[in-house]
């Protein structure tokens, strides 16, 4: 059985407590951008910046998806 390394010193609660907060900070950032939320310019739904609509199918006025086709391929597989 292998042994585990052990800590020359004490970590103080001031160190230990500023890294767990800049991991906090960092976490935090990068989940802000997943959270928010936009309006569609077209039918108004909401839905995550810079992705298509899921709703309407557009993305930037333009239609990106086919919201029909995909419909019909999903009770295809149903039925």
């Amino acid at each position: 059985m292998s042994k585990k390394p052990t800590p020359k010193k004490k970590m103080n609660q001031s160190s230990s407590r500023n890294r767990y907060q800049s991991f906090q900070t960092k976490t935090r950032k990068r989940l802000a951008g997943i959270a928010a939320l936009v309006k569609c310019a077209s039918c108004g739904a909401l839905k995550t910046p810079h992705t298509a609509c899921k709703k309407c199918g557009k993305y930037r006025g333009r239609q990106v998806l086919n919201i029909e086709k995909e419909m019909k391929k999903i009770t295809k597989i149903k039925a």
